[in-house]
């Protein structure tokens, strides 16, 4: 039994000089990374990180001052402009990319969905699985699925780096399409030189939902590990025996030689031998949190779903299953045994609490999604074809990026009513925002200058070469 005690850890960045200046780099590249209507849709995102409030109507950007054009321009970038997804993959990835407090990247993988129920006309819609507050209370409504990838930092926060986004199309397998987006990102994280040979392997973090054993066969070549939450309906097998002789000795028997050992039953008890390795943490939000550890274990597979076409013998995958226990939860909630599967056959003491550890801060990606849907106004949108809505997408996670490299220059706009926070913790991404206009004029501004025209309706005169005000908010921290 091991005692040990989370420890907050905190989030080393470059200087602040270093990070303007990657923030104006990145700002170039993503004007090269538009090739068609380049300045329309660069403005449009320069809009979105600088309008007032979340973003609620996409034709309400069209009158902030960051966006010089009028409305009919925004809506022709989004229909007719281009963005070079496969160039603006690599400037997204090429930026600071957060590490734990070891030194390892940690990918953590999700799908989220853009629902368009009442676009019956719209190509590529899929059924989208949609979780409801209540027990059973799921559904399937058409919309467009994306799979992000996104690197997670240290301890409690909601920021993560967004590094990539592939929408899933009608058909495709999520765990096939997910071990490509991987494969991509870790290519591109090395010509980056964000990682190199001789690095801790890449740590991918997902939750139920993807099969493990499979991502982690199809990621073999990779130096990656794969961790993720397991039903509580699942069985593994233990490895089996060495063999024997009838007469007690070594050496193998006549006969067909054992597959498989002992099964391991996540729902029942009396099949869990002793833990191999056991650890008890003191945490501030969980209380005692016990991880049980058992290594060597392999799926049972069956020729469906994803292995339905695997050519020649099924493999078998060993890995090790952790049992992660808490004492409490918040709310009234009853606290139930959460299993891990982790790829790597081997578990000890501190690899363990790094590894549950490191599935709490998956779910900092739902922060990200909540920020993306509520604030930055990502399906806000009612486009009509796909391809609109991967430019918009896009669009967005580019402005995720640049508000991540703008956190240490921007001041915490606190409103007259709004307390101080009591623990000098980095702003939130919806406090950078409310701080990005007042440094967006320092920045770059790569695009043209539009054409003199008459104001539209509804558009007050001069509003195209207004700028932003320049006094001093009330309330800066």
């Amino acid at each position: 039994m091991i005692d040990s005690r989370a420890a907050v850890v905190s989030v080393h960045d470059a200087g602040v000089g270093a990070a303007f200046g990657e923030l104006a780099g990145f700002r170039t590249e993503l004007y090269r990374c538009l090739p068609r209507r380049g300045d329309v849709l660069f403005e449009l995102c320069d809009a979105v990180l600088c309008a007032e409030g979340p973003v609620t109507t996409l034709v309400g950007l069209s009158l902030t001052a960051e966006h010089r054009r009028g409305h009919g321009a925004l809506y022709d970038g989004l229909a007719s402009g281009r963005v070079d997804v496969t160039r603006l993959r690599q400037a997204v990835t090429s930026v600071s990319v957060p590490r734990d407090h070891a030194g390892r990247i940690v990918l953590a993988v999700d799908v989220s969905a853009w629902l368009r129920p009442d676009a019956p006309t719209s190509p590529d819609r899929s059924y989208c699985h949609v979780s409801a507050r209540g027990k059973g209370q799921a559904q399937m409504i058409p919309g467009w699925p994306y799979s992000f990838v996104a690197a997670l930092e240290p301890g409690r926060t909601s920021w993560t780096g967004l590094l990539d986004a592939q929408r899933l199309r009608p058909g495709d397998d999520t765990t096939a399409v997910t071990a490509g987006q991987v494969r991509d990102v870790l290519e591109r994280l090395k010509r980056a030189g964000h990682w190199r040979a001789g690095d801790p392997p890449v740590l991918v973090v997902c939750d139920a939902g993807y099969d493990l054993p499979r991502l982690a066969h199809l990621l073999t070549d990779q130096q990656v590990e794969v961790l993720g939450r397991l039903r509580s309906d699942r069985t593994f097998r233990f490895p089996p025996p060495p063999p024997r002789r009838r007469d007690g000795g070594p050496g193998r028997d006549v006969g067909r030689p054992r597959k498989h050992g002992p099964t391991f039953k996540l729902p029942d008890p009396a099949t869990h031998p002793e833990p191999e390795t056991t650890t008890v943490t003191v945490t501030d939000r969980y209380g005692l949190a016990r991880a049980d550890g058992w290594t060597r274990l392999s799926p049972l597979l069956a020729r469906r779903d994803g292995w339905k076409h695997h050519t020649g013998p099924l493999p078998t995958i060993p890995g090790s299953i952790i049992r992660l226990t808490v004492e409490r939860l918040p709310g009234t909630r009853t606290p139930k045994p959460v299993w891990l599967w982790h790829s790597h056959p081997s578990l000890d003491p501190t690899s363990m609490n790094r590894l549950w550890q490191a599935f709490l801060r998956r779910f900092d990606l739902e922060h990200t999604f909540r920020f993306l849907k509520h604030t930055l106004g990502w399906t806000r949108p009612r486009t009509r074809s796909p391809e609109q809505a991967d430019r918009w997408t896009w669009l967005i996670l580019a402005a995720h990026t640049q508000l991540r490299l703008a956190r240490h220059h921007t001041h915490d706009l606190r409103r007259p009513w709004e307390k101080p926070p009591t623990h000098p913790h980095p702003l939130t991404p919806n406090r950078v925002r409310r701080g990005f206009p007042y440094l967006h004029r320092k920045t770059t501004h790569p695009t043209r200058a539009p054409k003199p025209t008459r104001p539209g309706p509804g558009r007050p005169p001069g509003t195209r070469n207004h700028h932003p005000a320049t006094h001093h908010p009330i309330g800066t921290g």
